[in-house]
């Protein structure tokens, strides 16, 4: 069960990461677009919220091969929400 409480924490850990780039950007661009920043907000919660929902499914037939892909998704959208940062 370490494995799943260690990718539930990845995931908080990383996307909340994500979210507090978000507003140091913010804080240090007070000029620029914030609806931009919002929206990226937006998607890391929504992000979190289907991965943990994920990680929670117990009805899967392989569960160790799913938990991987989730942590796949993980990276794959985490760097996705990063570009969007740095595009900022």
């Amino acid at each position: 069960m370490a494995n799943i409480r260690d990718l539930k924490k990845d995931i908080n850990f990383v996307l909340g990461d994500i979210i507090d780039a978000v507003y140091v950007w913010e804080a240090l661009n007070p000029e620029g677009d914030a609806s931009k920043g919002e929206a990226v907000i937006d998607d890391a919660i929504g992000t979190f919220d289907a991965l943990i929902e994920k990680v929670n499914d117990r009805k899967v037939e392989d569960r160790k091969k799913h938990l991987r892909a989730v942590r796949a998704e993980l990276e794959e959208k985490a760097t996705g929400l990063v570009d969007r940062i740095n595009k900022l």
